[in-house]
């Protein structure tokens, strides 16, 4: 598993390593069922949160092609950890990376999902050169899809009933951005703050 070699501030929010302070509030947002409700996952339990915690924080099996980050993120005001988000990413000719995660519930509807995901995209495209990143959500998790859209990314498929979650077949949609893409869209930005 890999780990960020320093934190990403955002306007609201720090994307750091999680670390074991973190167990109580990763416990609160493993545990609870609306969370859960477009995954694959069941609610987990509290032992179930201490395996997944030390996951998180490990970072063994690692290897040259393939990682996966697992980032805690945090409020800055006041400090209190809101989510548990993932960048997923190949070392090869391809490039492709992929992300998601979800946030407390307290923290839903108020553009932290967007931001923790601006942040992700710098992390891929101009720390590890990635060619282009998606993200793929239950096509009922509207909440999730727009905050992808509002970070930038845009539909590329909508899947009919591909999948069979949870005793039902669910459709999926697929949103993507290209490295070019975040880089034209991040211009203006990068200038006005030149």
């Amino acid at each position: 598993m890999a780990q960020l070699a320093e934190t990403i501030e955002t306007p609201r929010l720090l994307i750091r390593n999680f670390e074991s302070g973190d167990l109580d509030v990763l416990a609160e947002i493993l545990g609870d069922e609306s969370v859960n409700r477009f995954l694959y996952t069941q609610a987990r339990t509290h032992d179930e949160s201490v395996a997944a915690l030390a996951t998180r924080m490990s970072t063994s099996g690692e290897d040259d092609e393939d990682q996966l980050l697992r980032v805690a993120v945090e409020l800055k005001n006041p400090r209190v950890l809101i989510g548990d988000f993932m960048l997923r990413w190949r070392n090869d000719v391809h490039r492709q990376g992929e992300f998601g995660g979800s946030l407390h519930p307290r923290y839903h509807g108020q553009g932290f999902a967007t931001e923790v995901y601006r942040g992700l995209l710098e992390l891929a495209f101009d720390r590890h050169d990635l060619h282009r990143v998606y993200g793929q959500c239950d096509a009922r998790n509207i909440a999730s899809v727009r905050s992808l859209e509002k970070a930038g990314l845009r539909r590329e498929a909508h899947l009919v009933e591909n999948e069979y979650v949870k005793g039902e077949w669910t459709d999926e949609i697929v949103l993507a951005i290209l490295q070019r893409e975040w880089r034209a869209t991040e211009s203006p930005r990068s200038a006005a703050h030149a």
